[in-house]
């Protein structure tokens, strides 16, 4: 009687523990390869960035044609910027966004024949931002309100120099490349027509248009 007790107690012993220590035992299998889904980003909310690149464009004569050949003086160089922006999800997929931008400009030109030069000094935007979510990227369209400062100098016609702030508008494209959570890299170009100022350099009335090609490199945090 009294080994079929301990029996008894042995079995249901054994039964409690055989779930516990199998449960220790299991071992996740890995997964295979083309199961794991890709995991999607998350690019909505504010951010901060900093931004370089080079940049091209030209001072246009557009009444006179004193001051430079085929009406056009061509300036190029590098520049450094700010920006702040924000994105929202309009979609699962799609997403809207605004961006505000200021950068210094190099971008300077000039012609000997003509004794004129010209420098953009600096440039700026705010923008609407339309992109898809693709995961780690971001594709995105964008167009706004551009402005820029530029110089304009001339000693062909007597020495004078003048600096006027351009408006326009400024259209392009990029991609957003997440690299963690809340930060990502941001490659883009725009074209950016600043229209026309007088210049008071020899006429009052001497008119010159402005216009831009921006490639830049950014880098952006999410907060």
């Amino acid at each position: 009687m009294q080994r079929s007790v301990f029996v008894l107690a042995g079995t249901v012993a054994l039964g409690l523990i055989s779930p516990a220590f199998a449960a220790d035992l299991m071992i996740d299998e890995p997964a295979m390869p083309g199961m794991v889904e890709a995991a999607g980003g998350n690019w909505e909310g504010m951010y901060l960035g900093v931004f370089g690149g080079y940049s091209w464009g030209s001072f246009t004569d557009e009444e006179f044609g004193y001051y430079f050949p085929d009406d056009k003086l061509d300036v190029d160089g590098f520049h450094l910027g700010v920006a702040a922006g924000a994105n929202f999800y309009l979609s699962d997929s799609v997403i809207a966004g605004v961006v505000g931008d200021l950068a210094w400009s190099n971008q300077t030109g000039s012609l000997s024949d003509y004794n004129s030069e010209g420098t953009i000094n600096w440039f700026g935007s705010v923008r609407g931002k339309l992109g898809y979510d693709a995961g780690a990227y971001m594709p995105y369209l964008t167009a706004g309100l551009a402005f820029a400062n530029a110089t304009f100098f001339q000693t062909s016609l007597g020495p004078n120099t003048d600096t006027q702030t351009h408006v326009g508008w400024t259209a392009g494209a990029g991609v957003a490349i997440a690299v963690t959570d809340s930060m990502s890299i941001d490659l883009s170009y725009r074209y950016a027509d600043y229209g026309s100022r007088d210049y008071d350099i020899y006429n009052p009335d001497s008119e010159l248009g402005l216009t831009d090609h921006i490639v830049s490199v950014g880098l952006n945090w999410k907060f």
